[in-house]
């Protein structure tokens, strides 16, 4: 199944569900920081358009609130926006790198793992 497309918002949100785990709409509104806090009816509309995209679903209810859980992971999502970002640029990553490496954003440290990664996929591939 694809996973599905996260506005910003909607990924504020899921970071709060990844940080909390099973929670209210209240508890994520409160999640928020104070100052710039969305009103708790756009928490509320922003979940239940994450549970339409499959991204949370309704669990159990405690009183009269419902508690939500994440059904996608933290990985999954930043592996979509990479995706789409790469889109961008015709699913090239030398224009991106380019930018990482000018704006100091690229540690040594970060191409380091990254060869690592590197190294591990090609032992995956030459694997039967």
């Amino acid at each position: 199944m694809p996973q599905p497309k996260l506005s910003r918002l909607e990924m504020r949100v899921m970071d709060a569900f990844w940080t909390l785990g099973a929670s209210s709409i209240r508890e994520i509104q409160e999640a928020f920081p104070e100052r710039n806090r969305p009103a708790y009816t756009t928490i509320q509309t922003t979940i239940y358009r994450l549970e339409e995209k499959r991204a949370l679903k309704r669990g159990r209810k405690i009183g009269n609130a419902h508690i939500f859980e994440p059904l996608i992971s933290r990985g999954a999502a930043q592996r979509r926006l990479i995706d789409d970002l790469l889109s961008l640029f015709g699913g090239r990553a030398q224009p991106l790198m380019a930018h990482l490496v000018e704006s100091g954003k690229l540690t040594l440290q970060d191409v380091k793992e990254a060869e690592r990664a590197l190294e591990e996929l090609a032992r995956k591939e030459e694997r039967p």
